[in-house]
């Protein structure tokens, strides 16, 4: 009997369109995936913490009333059997206490945000994907689930989505077209990561691309902090993969360094051909074999180096790049993820969830 797993997620616009396309299209002869877009119902602004989110369920608010009954309808329409929640979950623990379902709840955004919302949460849910193993100096996250009370704790890494690369291009062409940019960054820039990024900009200046999410506010801040690096253009999501494929490499900060590691980033850039250099350290080696599939860095001085090492070797670059690419299309790309994760649900459904902590590989 096909497995339907109704997935909850939130996302506007671009991001929405390939969320819900990739999502639905991952189904396969044993598990079908029913996307389901809780972001219109009200702002997720609304429930960043756990204490936002009880003082709404408290309220009755209508936005959050209509979303649990549209859940339900869709439940009963699709006959899905398991809920899987993204991130930034918008489901009290006491309504989902009264969902006769499974429920996974994919944590997806580090340590900054873990005891706002996803420790309040563990309790509520019959399995936990966690898409990084790092946490912090004293316990890796299997280990931090497993303190809170996870029923099971599995590893689920992101991954590259289509909408996000060039799927006709091959081993044979990826790095045959001119790449005209020396290096890029493009993410939030946020004020943990201001520091290293000045530090680069100032190293490398007009041959260092800075993009993405980003206000005017933060912008005279971050050139009235770090002395005029330069003023960081926000992009939207369709416009990364075109910024991507002409670049050679691709530096990766996450925004508390080696304990937030395994964003969307460190896929887009090695799916694109672009060479990475990224932070993570004893945890890097969970996604990419480092020195071959990417290289690691300690501090910005050592990022630094090692950029200017790269540029000057193209041949070694390159093959990085090409390898890093190489391991994508084998463990990384969004159809193959997806399938991956259903069967994590699953299994643990098979298992009825028992073993608390069980931690599974990320790659097959």
């Amino acid at each position: 009997m096909k497995l339907r797993i109704l997935y909850s997620f939130n996302k506007t616009g671009f991001e929405a369109e390939y969320w819900t396309r990739e999502i639905a299209g991952a189904s396969d002869e044993d598990v079908e995936f029913v996307p389901f877009n809780h972001d219109p119902y009200l702002s997720p602004r609304r429930y960043l913490r756990a204490q936002q989110l009880d003082n709404l369920y408290f309220d009755k608010d209508p936005g959050l009333t209509r979303m649990y009954a549209d859940l339900e309808a869709r439940l009963r329409e699709t006959g899905a059997r398991a809920l899987l929640v993204d991130t930034c979950p918008p489901y009290h623990p006491d309504y989902l206490r009264k969902l006769d379902v499974f429920k996974a709840l994919r944590i997806a955004d580090g340590p900054l945000t873990a005891y706002d919302r996803d420790f309040a949460y563990v309790h509520a849910y019959d399995q936990i994907l966690y898409h990084s193993p790092a946490h912090s100096r004293d316990l890796d996250l299997a280990e931090k689930l497993r303190y809170v009370g996870a029923k099971r704790a599995d590893f689920w890494s992101h991954c590259a989505f289509d909408a996000m690369r060039d799927p006709s291009k091959t081993e044979a062409d990826i790095l045959a077209h001119e790449r005209d940019i020396e290096i890029i960054f493009v993410g939030g820039l946020l004020l943990n990561k201001m520091p290293m990024l000045a530090k680069v900009k100032k190293a490398f200046g007009r041959k260092f691309v800075l993009r993405g999410a980003c206000t005017w506010k933060r912008n005279l801040y971050w050139n009235y902090r770090y002395y005029r690096p330069s003023w960081v253009t926000p992009i939207g999501f369709e416009e990364y993969r075109p910024l991507y494929q002409r670049t050679k490499i691709g530096i990766n900060v996450h925004n508390r360094g080696d304990y937030t590691v395994g964003g969307y980033r460190m896929f887009d850039l090695p799916a694109n051909g672009v060479m990475q250099i990224c932070d993570g350290g004893r945890f890097l080696g969970s996604y990419f074999e480092v020195g071959k599939e990417v290289v690691g860095y300690s501090d910005a001085d050592d990022l630094i180096d090692k950029v200017r090492y790269y540029l000057a070797h193209d041949a070694e670059r390159e093959a990085i790049a090409l390898a890093g690419f190489r391991r994508v299309q084998r463990d990384y790309l969004a159809k193959d993820v997806l399938r991956r994760g259903g069967r994590l649900i699953a299994e643990a459904m098979g298992a009825g969830a028992v073993g608390a902590g069980r931690t599974a590989a990320g790659v097959a």
